[in-house]
């Protein structure tokens, strides 16, 4: 296995900085849209043997040095009871939305097992007989998860979840706690069944301030963590979110391995914050669009600050966009992988 992903987690010397993208699988692949034709990504994900070629197609296109399940955040919501739907254009919709105490009542646990067969079978499928690279497993964060369920679907100012934030405390952190209770089995699921490392997606907590999130949000995440961390504490785990550079101070203080920032947040702002974890990140989606002159004076400017840092897994600043060309994501790794080189 090409473990260098991991090795640079664990500070070991690698040949080159690893790289891999987020959204890395879907919709800028050209076989992936083949595939898609006719297919929701709840279709996809629920055919182990589907799920496990699409997982593995950008480590075979870009030769990656890690893959994350092809999966959503959404997909544990299911069997809790969420009547969820992922709308073309818009993003996960919930029919049923969190309003009251009753409501939080009505989510159900589930046996891990039972629900998700397709999961565990599509990790293993990967990890036992496809990869050549780790493979990365990973959740919605609890605070993410239940902006989707207060606001009905994605939202501009996430106004009724802030108002259970603040003004609902009790409301709010039975929530989290169900969430979190969930998002422990959810974790330790596809870490028993083989995922060699795990992404905690926060991607809307950047709506938080720091004080806030310490109080209602910080106690819930150090419990996810440590709760994996006691039962596999080589399995390293990754933190992200968009607009987070100012709780950098806060997740510096998880016990968590890495953390990933977005192309908002200066990395001579990390390091002046003293993070000692490995930094994921952080080119901006849309160099990507640009001349290859352009895009390459970027990639030197992260790989610099990489290095300076000491430990670096190159990523996007968030996710690939559907219109990025293959053929230049392909160009991106082959040059990290070449510029880095030690």
């Amino acid at each position: 296995m090409n473990r260098t992903y991991l090795q640079m987690i664990s500070g070991e010397s690698t040949a080159h900085t690893p790289v891999w993208f987020m959204r890395q699988a879907g919709r800028s692949q050209v076989k992936y849209r083949e595939i898609k034709n006719g297919r929701t990504l709840f279709d996809i994900v629920r055919e182990p043997e589907l799920c496990t070629y699409v997982t593995k197609l950008p480590v075979d296109e870009y030769d990656v040095d890690a893959a994350i399940l092809y999966n959503d955040i959404m997909t544990p919501l299911l069997p809790m009871g969420v009547d969820v739907e992922i709308q073309s254009g818009i993003g996960p919709v919930i029919a049923n939305p969190i309003r009251t105490r009753h409501d939080i009542d009505q989510l159900r646990g589930f046996d891990m097992a039972e629900e998700l067969p397709f999961m565990g079978e599509t990790i293993r499928l990967l990890t036992q007989e496809q990869l050549t690279v780790p493979l990365i497993g990973f959740c919605g964060a609890p605070f993410t998860l239940a902006s989707y369920m207060i606001e009905g679907g994605p939202s501009k100012n996430y106004i009724k979840t802030r108002q259970m934030l603040l003004g609902e405390p009790e409301l709010w952190d039975y929530l989290m706690t169900k969430l979190t209770d969930m998002s422990i089995d959810y974790l330790l699921y596809q870490i028993k069944s083989g995922a060699n490392a795990i992404q905690i997606f926060d991607s809307w907590i950047g709506i938080v301030g720091t004080e806030v999130y310490h109080y209602r949000i910080f106690p819930h995440m150090c419990r996810l963590i440590d709760a994996l961390h006691r039962q596999y504490p080589h399995v390293p785990i990754t933190i992200f979110g968009v607009g987070t550079t100012h709780l950098l101070p806060v997740w510096k203080e998880l016990p968590i391995d890495v953390i990933g920032i977005d192309w908002r947040c200066s990395w001579q702002l990390a390091k002046h914050m003293g993070i000692q974890q490995t930094i994921q990140g952080n080119l901006d989606p849309l160099y990507l669009f640009s001349e290859w002159s352009i895009l390459k004076a970027e990639i030197d400017r992260i790989l610099m600050h990489g290095k300076l840092h000491g430990r670096h897994i190159f990523n996007l600043g968030h996710g690939i966009l559907p219109d990025t060309n293959p053929d230049v994501i392909k160009r991106v790794v082959a040059y990290v992988h070449e510029a880095s080189q030690v």
